[in-house]
This record gives C-alpha cells, sequence and structure tokens, in this order.
C-alpha cells in the first residue's frame, strides 16, 4: 500500500469521489467536506456524501479507502459479508487500509 501521497486539497479529494463513484456505479448527488468529530465520513441513502476535513491530512491510499467504504453503502447498508465481498472487489488490500487507519487512530 502506497501511503506518502497526501491529498493536495479538497477539489483533489472530491474528484477520487466522483472517479470511485463512476467506477463502482454509483450515484452521489451531493459531496460535502466539514469538521467531523467522530467520523470520518457518512453518506446517506440519496447520496449525500459527507467527508471529514481530517481527510486532507491523510495518505491518499487511506481516504480512499474511506471513500470506498462509504460508496459501497449505496450498494449494501451493513458491514456483512456482501459489503466485505464488495470491499475487496474494489480494494483488494482494504483491510490492510483500515488496519492502518486504525493504527493512526490508535484503536
Amino acid at each position: 500500500m502506497k501511503v506518502e501521497n497526501i491529498w493536495n486539497d479538497s477539489e483533489d479529494l472530491k474528484d477520487a469521489v466522483w472517479s470511485w463513484s463512476d467506477r463502482m456505479g454509483v450515484t452521489v448527488r451531493e459531496v460535502h467536506l466539514r469538521d467531523m468529530r467522530t467520523k470520518w465520513a457518512s453518506i446517506s441513502t440519496n447520496g449525500r456524501l459527507t467527508l471529514s476535513t481530517d481527510l486532507l491530512e491523510l495518505p491518499e491510499a487511506l481516504g480512499e479507502f474511506v471513500i470506498v467504504h462509504e460508496l459501497v453503502h449505496l450498494l449494501v447498508p451493513n458491514h456483512g459479508r456482501v459489503f466485505k465481498s464488495f470491499m475487496s472487489a474494489y480494494l483488494p488490500d482494504w483491510e490492510e487500509r483500515q488496519h492502518h487507519l486504525q493504527t493512526l487512530l490508535g484503536a
């Protein structure tokens, strides 16, 4: 996993959302960035994605994990086997990325 690249700016992060939504065939209607105290992102069933501004400080690979995780929720509402299958299909190293993100949080 390549972890050294950091996002250039919020538009760079939003561009990644549009790219991944096209690749995954899901519809994102809006992308917002804001300070989020307790989570990295959230997505509504109608496709409104809110990303934490803290993602701008993280390596792109970890931000992509968060983006793909949220977009998979447009396909599967829970974190069960089907969710994990979609994650593996789109990001084969998603578990490594998730672990790295949790390590940064000290979780």
